[in-house]
């Protein structure tokens, strides 16, 4: 199979002309039509499925659908690229739609859904990184071969791959859109991506407002991983002894402080106590 050279910059007009096309003009019925297996798509935009609908209803199908027969069922045909526009007409009561039916393997159906939903910027950063991470899985492409063909930087695919290391939990609020691309980026490497994310879409937070928010998390948790460990055992030391939560600060030149916490009044007569007995 001859690779494609420029990547997304062809289109897929440039596609469909590489293609064994049967017929040009065809009408199916929309009965007959199934849903692309290879769609990276997973959720559609229901108020831009209304506009197109009530665009059909006017006007009909203006550009026709690919498709291709299905590998199991000769009366039927899967969809390529146009699954919008296939479920527009669904909803608008269309009996047959304008169809291209091409003669392409799984890899080319990948292809041509991936290339249609990058094009228009129709996928959230989540399928389009699980679309990369299929041409990676299932068609043996590494980073390199993914950025020919899409047009972009490898490092773009690289970072945009890193998503699927979130947790489960955090890729579902960036698949239903209540976290954007922005946060999610913010997020990748995180221990706690969830409590993060969670505390974006609860208090609605901007994209520099996340920032901020890991910033703290960060400088907390590096300054836990600087301290020293003789200062920590000594910490431990004296919690052990008066029963009570103390933190020591040491500089550089063994200066510092002691903060010793009580709760309430019975712990404070008795770090009294305790100081009173040694001292």
């Amino acid at each position: 199979m001859n690779r494609l050279k420029k990547g997304l910059g062809r289109g897929l007009s440039s596609l469909i002309g590489e293609t064994k096309s049967t017929n040009k003009n065809n009408t199916i019925e929309v009965s007959k039509i199934v849903k692309n297996r290879f769609q990276p798509r997973k959720i559609f935009d229901e108020n831009k499925l209304n506009e197109l609908t009530n665009s059909i209803k006017e006007r009909g199908v203006l550009q026709p659908i690919i498709v291709r027969k299905h590998n199991k069922d000769n009366d039927k045909y899967e969809i390529i690229a146009g699954e919008r526009r296939f479920l527009a007409a669904k909803k608008a009561g269309l009996e047959e739609v304008p169809v291209v039916i091409t003669n392409v393997d799984d890899l080319k159906s990948l292809e041509f859904a991936i290339i249609e939903n990058v094009q228009r910027d129709d996928l959230n950063p989540l399928e389009e990184a699980q679309s990369y991470q299929r041409l990676i899985d299932e068609f043996s492409y590494d980073h390199e071969k993914v950025s020919k063909f899409i047009g972009k930087s490898r490092s773009y695919i690289t970072n945009s791959l890193r998503i699927l290391t979130l947790p489960k939990e955090v890729l579902n609020l960036i698949e239903t859109k209540k976290i954007t691309a922005g946060h999610a980026k913010i997020l990748v490497g995180l221990d706690n991506a969830e409590f993060v994310a969670n505390k974006i879409h609860d208090k609605k937070l901007s994209v520099r407002q996340a920032e901020n928010l890991v910033k703290i998390f960060k400088t907390k948790k590096k300054s836990l991983k600087s301290r020293d460990v003789n200062v920590q055992t000594l910490e431990n030391s004296l919690i052990d002894k008066i029963g009570l939560k103390v933190i020591i600060s040491n500089s550089r030149n063994n200066k510092g402080s002691i903060k010793i916490e009580y709760k309430d009044l019975d712990q404070l007569n008795r770090l009294i106590d305790v100081i009173k007995s040694n001292y």
